[in-house]
């Protein structure tokens, strides 16, 4: 006996499933590859941002720093005259140590007998706090 194969309505149903499916899950795999490439893209953007802010923040260092630079050589320039100042300022504080030790000599024997004075001079009172 031949049997003869009698395709069910169901068959069809399932290659048409399964058409649509894989139809599906290429689309889904196609739509991953360019969400990757936007990401990708997104990375290299920052990435250059970030090198572009380096580089301008690099060049206002320089130019900072030579700006100062230069008004260092300029207050240079402008004080290096006072240096005879500086020898009269050393003079001038020399002399005042000179005077400042003899009156410590003068006075030295003064302070500390007032220091003894008042040290054994007792001076009995009540406290002010003190109920009388």
């Amino acid at each position: 006996m031949v049997r003869q194969r009698v395709e069910s309505p169901s068959s069809h149903i399932n290659s048409s499933m399964s058409a649509s499916s894989s139809q599906g899950i290429n689309t889904l795999l196609e739509a991953e590859r360019e969400a990757a490439k936007i990401v990708e893209k997104a990375k290299q953007y920052r990435v250059q941002r970030l090198k572009d802010a380096r580089t301008e923040a690099t060049k206002e260092i320089d130019d900072i720093k030579a700006q100062k630079n230069a008004e260092y050589q300029q207050f240079i320039s402008e004080h290096a005259g006072e240096s005879g100042d500086a020898g009269k300022v050393h003079e001038e504080t020399e002399q005042k140590l000179q005077e400042i030790a003899q009156q410590y000599k003068e006075n030295k024997q003064k302070v500390i007998a007032k220091m003894m004075e008042s040290l054994v001079t007792v001076k009995p009172a009540p406290h002010e706090n003190s109920v009388i």
